[in-house]
């Protein structure tokens, strides 16, 4: 049997929930875990914020590649303290499972002078879970990345609609999806819990 390629979440830009959605994938999937990058919060982390969120034993959470004590986009954190990241220094993680990966904030996020998130979506050979959340600029930021996307390739596994509906920016989005790219919708949450988390798995296909 072979193993599912790797799921990597990004956005259409920042706070536009990878996180949330990364931790509903792990538990829908049961999946591994992993955060490549971890800008500042380095007491507060992505991987312990999705830890927190899940209940399932299967579930590894594996370390992060680059942890940068300043809060800022990967390029400026790394130098900042004093490092280059180096994308031949990221590798998978060894697992069986299914891993997902969550990225920093959107596809031309830079790592370095020379590289961006997207690049390493490419080494990774992974399928993209595409994040959006409606505001002004949206669509314009979600069809760019769609466009950016199939330039490079790189396969949109599902599209996820983050927080409160709009109509009218989803019918022009939708129109420009792939026959085979998958969308739905998780709605606004006030109060982040696992329990929570848990009910949003009815009806989120994946994988």
């Amino acid at each position: 049997m072979l193993k599912p390629a790797p799921l990597f979440v990004t956005g259409i830009g920042t706070d536009v929930g990878k996180t949330v959605i990364s931790a509903i994938l792990v538990e829908k999937l049961q999946a591994d875990y992993w955060k490549p990058v971890q800008s500042g919060d380095l007491h507060n982390s992505d991987t312990m914020k999705v830890k927190a969120l899940i209940t399932n034993t299967k579930t590894k959470f594996h370390p992060e590649a680059y942890r940068l004590t300043q809060p800022y986009s990967p390029h400026k954190s790394a130098e900042l303290d004093g490092m280059k990241i180096e994308l031949d220094k990221f590798v998978l993680p060894e697992t069986d499972n299914q891993l997902i990966i969550e990225g920093a904030g959107g596809l031309m996020v830079p790592l370095n002078d020379e590289h961006f998130v997207i690049d390493l979506i490419q080494k990774f050979n992974a399928e993209v879970v595409l994040v959006v959340k409606h505001y002004l600029g949206s669509i314009n930021h979600t069809l760019l990345s769609l466009e950016l996307l199939k330039q490079k390739k790189i396969k949109v596994n599902t599209l996820i609609f983050n927080g409160n509906r709009d109509e009218y920016s989803e019918k022009v989005i939708i129109s420009a999806l792939q026959n085979t790219t998958r969308y739905f919708y998780i709605g606004y949450i006030e109060h982040l819990t696992a329990a929570v988390i848990t009910k949003q798995l009815q009806g989120v296909v994946i994988g």
